[in-house]
């Protein structure tokens, strides 16, 4: 069987090497480099510079720590990039090496659907090569959003993506928009010296996540001296003598060197071909079965072209289970109730499942446990204390959701994610033996606390 994938993301890659497990004929249409945006211009670049960061922030608190370091501390950016370009260039060659292994063929240019069996590639050169396929994948994956208000140029207003490639640490930085993105570019360009400015339309930073979560961050912020607006539109952006001037809806005016826009993402689907051969779409992203078939037989699509979260490991996951079924025939299904949600910040912030705000406004009855990370031994000792872990269950006991800030909490955030992905109880979790002194104790505690059974807490008053 002849599968073909058109994109070489997370989601696009993995399901070519699982068809190629499969024992299909492979190959993937690509018109950048493999990776996609998560290992490009994503996920993995800004982790990258967000270590760096933290290092830095981790030698400034040394003398916390009984470590006296003298000399200055500075960031030689420069280097800094090249270390994420190295990682990077890393990754993608581990892609391209399991490519060859598997026999998978890369093709590089642009893919265009002629037809249900048919990709028309258009090459840098300008030469076609029409690639015939039983089935394909359809894996193009998203852009950033430039909305027409912001004279974008990739100079002075820029994206993600021309901020991974900076040459020089900007003096003063807006950014629209206080959601992930937004937040991991402020706190890593504070760090190095840049004047940050978030201005976020909704009431809070990370508007997804609950108020208690996001108060954690903004608490950091305001030490760390990034100026946060929240509940605030800009009206009008312009560029004036080569620096960024942003009237907001209060009338104010902020003035940066360069505007950084984070207000999210939209799919690439200009010239696909989708509309053309009768792919059925819905609010502009195709419309998928739940084995993530559209409408016309042999094709699927995963990852950002769908109506699910716009997350590099969801399109992955997507990516094996589309494979098994176009390979294999079956019927798999992708359980969307246990997504993890994580943002890289100091201090980190990742969530699973249902949030307060989401149970509240579905009139869900539920229960809450929580324990700050204060009063944990592994905290204290590493210096890093601020946040909490909070647990939410439904009426039988089961886990529907968490939320962490603190210290690794995208890294602790997979047991409770096991936890809401198979439907255990709070008792059978929170009767697990945790490790001592961890981090992951705070999540037997927060466990505990939803039935006030927690030792390491003070008793709850009652309501009058």
């Amino acid at each position: 069987m002849k599968v073909a994938v058109i994109g070489g993301g997370p989601g696009g890659y993995v399901a070519a090497i699982k068809a190629a497990m499969l024992g299909a004929d492979v190959t993937v249409i690509e018109k950048r480099r493999v990776g996609g945006t998560c290992l490009n211009v994503g996920c993995i670049p800004t982790k990258a510079l967000l270590a760096s960061s933290s290092l830095i922030t981790s030698i400034k608190e040394a003398k916390d720590f009984g470590i006296s370091i003298d000399g200055n501390i500075e960031a030689d950016f420069e280097s800094i990039m090249g270390r994420k370009n190295k990682i990077v260039n890393q990754l993608i060659n581990g892609i391209e090496f399991l490519f060859d292994k598997r026999g998978i063929k890369l093709v590089n240019g642009f893919g265009k659907l002629i037809d249900k069996n048919k990709i028309e590639v258009k090459k840098e050169d300008g030469t076609i090569e029409v690639i015939e396929a039983d089935k394909i994948i359809l894996a193009n994956g998203s852009q950033p959003v430039i909305l027409p208000m912001f004279p974008y140029d990739g100079e002075t207003i820029i994206t993600s993506d021309e901020a991974l490639n900076l040459k020089e640490v900007p003096k003063s930085l807006l950014i629209v928009g206080g959601g992930v993105i937004g937040c991991e570019f402020g706190q890593f360009f504070k760090t190095l010296g840049t004047e940050v400015t978030i201005v976020e339309m909704f009431d809070q930073l990370l508007p997804l996540e609950d108020k208690d979560v996001a108060k954690q961050l903004q608490r950091q912020f305001k030490k760390d001296k990034i100026k946060v607006m929240t509940g605030i539109r800009i009206e009008k952006c312009e560029i004036v003598d080569d620096e960024v001037v942003a009237t907001l809806s209060n009338g104010k005016q902020i003035k940066a060197e360069k505007a950084l826009l984070s207000i999210g993402r939209k799919l690439y689907l200009d010239n696909s071909g989708v509309e053309d051969i009768g792919i059925t779409l819905e609010r502009g992203k195709i419309v998928v079965n739940e084995n993530l078939e559209t409408n016309i037989e042999g094709i699927y699509a995963i990852g950002d072209l769908i109506n699910t979260p716009f997350l590099a490991h969801v399109a992955s996951k997507e990516g094996l289970i589309a494979a098994q079924n176009a390979v294999c025939g079956n019927s798999k299904t992708v359980n969307y109730k246990a997504v993890p949600r994580c943002v890289y910040t100091e201090p980190e912030v990742a969530g699973v499942g249902k949030t307060e705000k989401e149970l509240q406004q579905q009139d869900i009855t539920y229960k809450v446990g929580q324990f700050d990370f204060r009063a944990l031994g592994k905290a204290q000792a590493i210096g890093h204390f601020q946040g909490f872990i909070k647990i939410l269950a439904d009426q039988e006991d089961k886990v529907i959701g968490a939320s962490i800030v603190g210290p690794h909490a995208t890294d602790l955030l997979t047991e409770l994610s096991l936890a809401v992905h198979l439907g255990l109880t709070v008792e059978q979790v929170g009767d697990v033996i945790h490790a001592h002194p961890t981090l992951s104790e705070g999540i037997m505690e927060a466990l505990h606390d939803v039935h006030g059974e927690c030792v390491h807490a003070a008793p709850k008053l009652a309501k009058a």
